[in-house]
Parts: C-alpha cells; sequence; structure tokens
C-alpha cells in the first residue's frame, strides 16, 4: 500500500492509525508526527500566509485575507501540486478534504489529477466538523489503508481521553464566555469544532455554534458577547507570529473594551500571571481535525476549569504579555 496525505490532519491521523510507513508523499504542511517528513513534499502555497518558527515575524492578516479572497473568487487553487513528483510516486490512496479550501488543495483538483494517473488511486475525502467525526475519519483512514484494528484501537482511546477532559467541568452552572480568535484581521471566531470543544471543557462559545462554519464576528458582537476568557490561535501561524500579531490587535478599538483583556491588563499592572487570555499555536492546535484536538479539549478544560494538572505537559499555548 503507496499513501499519499495532502493534508496535515489526515497525516496525523494515518500515523494514529498505525500507517505512518506507508506514507510516500504529503503536502508541504504535514510535518507532525516528525516521522512525516521523511517522505517528500508534493505541494507549495501559491499565497505565503505562515511566519517561520523562530522568525518572529509580522505577519499582514489584513493583507493575507484580502489575497486568500481574490484567489478563491478567480478560481484558482490557493495550492500547486507537483503533478510528476505525485505520479512518480504511484499511490493506492490519497488523502485529502473537502471543507475548507483554504486549509488545502481543494478536491476537484485532486480528482482531476488522480484520474490521470496510472495507479487510478483512491481518494479519501475527509469533511469532520465535529470532535467525534475526527474520530469517524480515524476510522475510515484505516479502513483505507488496511490498519483498522489499530485504528479502532486509537480511537477509543482517544474517546476515553476525550470523556475524561469533559466530566473536569460541572454541567449545573453555566461556564465563562470563551472568545475563540481564529483569524484576527478580520476577525474570524472559531467554528466547527472549536465550539464543540469549548462546550465540552465546561466553557461557552455564544458566537458561533458547534459545527457551524468560521466566521467574520463584528466588534459590537464580540463586545457584546462579553468574554471572560479569550484564545488568539490563528489558522496556519506558530507561536513567534501569534506573539507578532498582538500589537496590532491591542490596537483595535474593541481590545480593550472586553472583560479578558480588562483583567488581564489588571494582572499584568498587578505584576501577576495573565490568566485571562491565551496565545496558542494555529499552526499546529485546533485547526487540524486530527487526534490532537484530544490533546487541545484537555489544555481547554485545564485552562477553563482552573486545573493545571489536566492540561497535557508542552501544550503550545502561553499567557498573552500586553506591551503598554
Amino acid at each position: 500500500m503507496r499513501v499519499v496525505s495532502l493534508l496535515p490532519s489526515a497525516t496525523e491521523l494515518l500515523f494514529a492509525a498505525g500507517g505512518g510507513d506507508l506514507l510516500v508523499g504529503r503536502s508541504h504542511e504535514c510535518d507532525f508526527p516528525a516521522a512525516a517528513l521523511a517522505a517528500p513534499a508534493l505541494t507549495s502555497a501559491r499565497i505565503a500566509h505562515t511566519a517561520a518558527p523562530g522568525a518572529g515575524a509580522s505577519v499582514d492578516q489584513a493583507a493575507i485575507d484580502a489575497a486568500v479572497r481574490e484567489s478563491i473568487a478567480s478560481g484558482e487553487s490557493l495550492y500547486r501540486v507537483d503533478e510528476a513528483a505525485l505520479r512518480a510516486l504511484a499511490p493506492d490512496v490519497i488523502l485529502t478534504q473537502d471543507l475548507c479550501e483554504v486549509c488545502s488543495i481543494d478536491l476537484r483538483s485532486v480528482e482531476r489529477i488522480a484520474a490521470t494517473l496510472p495507479s487510478r488511486p483512491r481518494i479519501v475525502n475527509l469533511n469532520p466538523t465535529t470532535v467525534w467525526q475526527v474520530l469517524d475519519d480515524l476510522l475510515a483512514v484505516g479502513d483505507a489503508v488496511g490498519r483498522a484494528a489499530p485504528a479502532q484501537a486509537a480511537a477509543t482511546r482517544l474517546r476515553d481521553r476525550l470523556w475524561t477532559a469533559s466530566e473536569q467541568g460541572t454541567p449545573f452552572t453555566d461556564g465563562p464566555s470563551v472568545l475563540f480568535l481564529e483569524w484576527c484581521d478580520p476577525p474570524f471566531v472559531g467554528g466547527h469544532w472549536t465550539p464543540e470543544l469549548i462546550t465540552l471543557a465546561g466553557g461557552r462559545h455564544p458566537l458561533n455554534a458547534a459545527g457551524a462554519k468560521s466566521r467574520v464576528a463584528t466588534p459590537d458582537e464580540i463586545v457584546a458577547s462579553a468574554p471572560d476568557l479569550v484564545v488568539v490561535s490563528p489558522c496556519g501561524l506558530p507561536l513567534d507570529a501569534v506573539r507578532a500579531a498582538m500589537p496590532a490587535l491591542e490596537r483595535t478599538p474593541w481590545w480593550r473594551e472586553l472583560p479578558a483583556v480588562r483583567t488581564a491588563l489588571a494582572e499584568a499592572r498587578a505584576g501577576r500571571a495573565v490568566t485571562t487570555v491565551r496565545l496558542v499555536d494555529g499552526n499546529q492546535m485546533f485547526n487540524r481535525p486530527g487526534p490532537r484536538l484530544v490533546e487541545a479539549l484537555e489544555w481547554l478544560a485545564g485552562w477553563i476549569q482552573d486545573r493545571p494538572e489536566v492540561a497535557p505537559a508542552g501544550f503550545p499555548a502561553e499567557p498573552w504579555q500586553p506591551t503598554a
């Protein structure tokens, strides 16, 4: 079996299903687990939308958003595929998605290319909108690559962790209001599985429903939601780039009107650690519908319930450090 994954979360699912040894090609964004990097990258982005880890470079999110919208409106894919390299690999299975045309190469392009390959590969199209559907996708990938049994075992372990994390809160009181920023300019609030994770962790996500697409929220909507907690996790950006984006976010008129931000500023002025605003690596966490969504839930539950022992060690999140 020869497998090509054109989606980072699908690569993670493949490895979780015990099929990492079958990977012969990947997208340029498939960087976890580290063993995936041994396979050649077959794609590249037409629009640079991330900053290299460690560079600390600022990212113009408004300009990226405008370029992405223009590309989508023109019908042009946001990604390139090395068709010659893909043809040479002769894959039996190609893992891809049709959920978000911004996240990876679109399904139509994959189908067009696959139809010309002598190997006539099977296309496995993954479109989860909830964390439970991610577990279903793990089973689907396992079935597609002949690793059904290890996929079932992995899904069971993830389900058990999911339930354990969700039991940290109490169902008898309303949890804190959480603002989850999936992009800062314009402000996209979390969608798909993210509101579900927040609810499972004991919080509320009033700006979007579980399963709904992420969307642009107006400043008035954001202020009216009165968030007690804020997560800033722009899709595709590593922590260094998230830090670099914060000064621009701080200058928006609505930012300091948020209860979570006011509390954070008061804590910072008093020399205490900020407890209400967290920056999260948006390249690795929350935005990939793979096994690590359960790790993200564990982190959320530990933070929202103030139970740090629940949060996984080494989770790529940190308190916001106000610049003024």
